[in-house]
């Protein structure tokens, strides 16, 4: 490790590869805020906290802001945002503050409810099954990233917003991207520009003929006289898309990479599914969770975090990845145990942020994984032994291929 300046800690771009080490030690230093710069291509920086109180606190603490309209923001990567989609985009509730965020949620929660999240298992197990069959005649050897864990929460998330037709292109764009077929896995302009015309015109055409679907949801969503604008349904959809899929993939690929690499929990998970399955899930989630660090805050006064005070106007990185490995919390936490109580950890946030999506990222890694050893039940890593290849990304832990044999 390098420090550039005092005080800021230069991190490698290979970090990405095991980040766990370096979490671990930063959990151990005094206080609980470090500065450092996570180098790549778009290099990050901030101050990182990594101890489970210290992030639990942290994605409650009112003080550290995510609005994203402010010049606060244009700092962030370095850069402001480019032509393209733009920062309307992020105007939508995981970059709001209260009151706009107590707005926009309560909305949003009319349209996004258990019900519809529940009514979608056999709109899951479609695809499910549909991706299997594809997978077969892809076999015996395939990439799980690829050819499973990135399309099914796509296609997922197009049907909830009614968005499928005539969306294949922009799927099969989208899909190519993000398992690293192309490109370093961020979104090209052109690709989310073609998603935002997408999203726009299905407004037009759900509020012409309203549907079953989230999106129609979303239009019709009020409270009294209030209700969202177009460019805050347009915002949502793409949020849906952008960041919704993702959390999901990652799950379904780091939990069949846990699965290959720990015989014992693959045999429990086998002889009792039912049973099985959700602990399963959850200490995934846990030991591996699928967005390493939360999105973005800002101190918006000087913050004290475990002993170390932030100054007004600096970015915070809360890791969730690392408080879900806090011994203080989690015996033995680098151990992968689907035993062991996991109340508590912080995969999908904490606080009024608290990711909405998590039921339906439940459910899709539930059948996947149920149908997938249901199907395969010979399933093995094509390349036992290897070195895993996890995306060089600040913000996702997952991996970006995961070569598997079906029979």
């Amino acid at each position: 490790m390098g420090v550039e300046e005092p005080g800021v800690e230069e991190v490698p771009v290979a970090f990405f590869d095991d980040p766990h080490p370096d979490y671990r030690r930063w959990r151990e230093l005094a206080g609980g805020a470090h500065r450092v710069r996570i180098l790549g291509e778009a290099p990050l920086e901030g101050w990182v906290v990594t101890g489970h109180a210290d992030c639990r606190a942290a994605l409650a603490d009112p003080r550290l802001s995510k609005n994203a309209a402010t010049e606060v923001f244009d700092r962030r990567d370095g850069s402001e945002e480019g032509p393209g989609p733009g920062r309307a985009l992020t105007a939508h509730m995981l970059n709001s503050d209260p009151p706009a965020h107590t707005r926009l949620r309560r909305l949003v929660q009319q349209a996004f409810t258990a019900r519809r999240v529940a009514a979608l298992r056999p709109v899951v197990e479609g695809h499910v099954r549909r991706l299997l069959d594809e997978m077969e005649g892809r076999g015996p050897a395939v990439d799980l990233v690829r050819d499973f864990a990135v399309p099914l929460p796509l296609a997922v998330v197009f049907d909830l917003l009614g968005a499928s037709e005539g969306a294949d292109g922009i799927l099969r764009a989208w899909a190519a991207t993000l398992s690293g077929e192309e490109g370093d896995g961020e979104v090209s302009v052109d690709t989310a520009e073609a998603l935002v015309g997408h999203i726009r015109a299905l407004i037009d055409h759900k509020r012409a003929r309203p549907g079953d679907d989230l999106l129609t949801a979303l239009i019709a969503a009020r409270d009294e006289d209030d209700r969202l604008s177009e460019q805050e349904i347009t915002s949502m959809g793409f949020l849906l898309v952008a960041a919704g899929h993702q959390t999901t993939a990652n799950l379904i690929s780091n939990g069949v990479h846990a699965l290959l690499t720990h015989p014992r929990e693959l045999a429990a998970l086998r002889a009792d599914p039912a049973a099985r399955t959700g602990p399963f899930i959850e200490e995934v989630l846990r030991h591996e969770s699928p967005f390493s660090i939360a999105t973005m805050r800002y101190t918006t006064q000087p913050v004290t975090i475990g002993g170390t005070t932030v100054p007004a106007g600096e970015f915070v990185q809360v890791s969730v990845l690392s408080a879900n490995r806090d011994p203080a919390v989690f015996a033995d936490p680098d151990r992968f145990d689907s035993s062991r109580p996991t109340a508590g950890h912080l995969a999908f946030g904490h606080g009024i942020h608290h990711c909405l999506g998590a039921p339906l990222a439940r459910l899709q890694a539930e059948i996947a994984f149920g149908a997938l050893l249901a199907r395969y039940p010979a399933l093995r890593s094509a390349a036992p032994g290897a070195r895993p290849l996890w995306w060089r990304n600040p913000r996702h832990r997952g991996l970006r291929t995961l070569p598997v044999l079906l029979r």
